[in-house]
């Protein structure tokens, strides 16, 4: 049967620079999928907290929150190029070493690449919501991925997920509810996934459409 994604490759255009960067960086700040798990402290040359981020667009989180804490590491996944190499430009020119990045899918580098158990945090910012009711099954977050960052996380760790789809903010909600593996934790300012973050280019636009920004935080028991 054929595999049901969560993503379509809408890539546009590559810019010149974003060409350059895939080119050039991408060797450097690049993660090979490979079919064993990766080292995480042979890849960053230390031990440190990690935060995986899902899908991270254009990465104006993922740099914000890697400038706001040299001491964790962090891991971006992203399918759509161009976002990737404006990510890499930036890592570059703001001379960033503690973050990596994988370009595949974010379901197969979780389930063949990350270690069980090695992760602090996963962030999950504006997934794409299909919003049409018989496309929901393309949605990430379904009970099979909820059971795969039960694995992934340490004992303590966050899944932080935010959407402006009131509809999947309730399906997550009822989905997490029913794994013994997780609690709800009311998410704040101080937390430290969340000190420095950066209103995605997803976020704005949901915002300047008046949509609600659902926010939920869960913890692994």
């Amino acid at each position: 049967m054929r595999k049901i994604r969560s993503f379509v490759r809408r890539e546009g255009r590559l810019t010149n620079a974003q060409r350059r960067a895939l080119q050039s960086l991408l060797p450097s700040f690049g993660l090979e999928t490979v079919s064993t798990p990766w080292n995480f402290c042979k890849i960053f040359g230390r031990e440190a907290p990690r935060v995986l981020e899902i899908g991270f667009g254009n990465g104006e989180n993922l740099l914000a929150l890697a400038q706001a804490h040299p001491e964790q590491d962090f891991i971006g996944i992203e399918v759509h190029r161009p976002g990737v190499g404006h990510l890499l430009n930036r890592l570059a020119a703001a001379q960033v070493s503690n973050v990596r990045l994988a370009c595949e899918d974010a379901r197969e580098v979780l389930e063949r690449c990350v270690p069980d158990c090695s992760l602090d945090a996963i962030l999950l910012y504006f997934p794409d919501p299909w919003p049409k009711k018989r496309h929901h099954k393309r949605r990430l977050v379904q009970a099979d991925f909820v059971g795969l960052l039960a694995r992934k996380l340490k004992g303590g760790g966050v899944f932080r997920v935010a959407t402006d789809w009131p509809d999947y903010a309730q399906h997550i909600a009822r989905l997490m509810s029913a794994r013994p593996e997780f609690m709800a934790k009311p998410p704040t300012d101080s937390d430290p996934d969340t000190v420095g973050r950066s209103p995605t280019r997803f976020e704005r636009r949901g915002l300047h459409l008046g949509h609600k920004v659902s926010e939920l935080c869960y913890r692994r028991r």
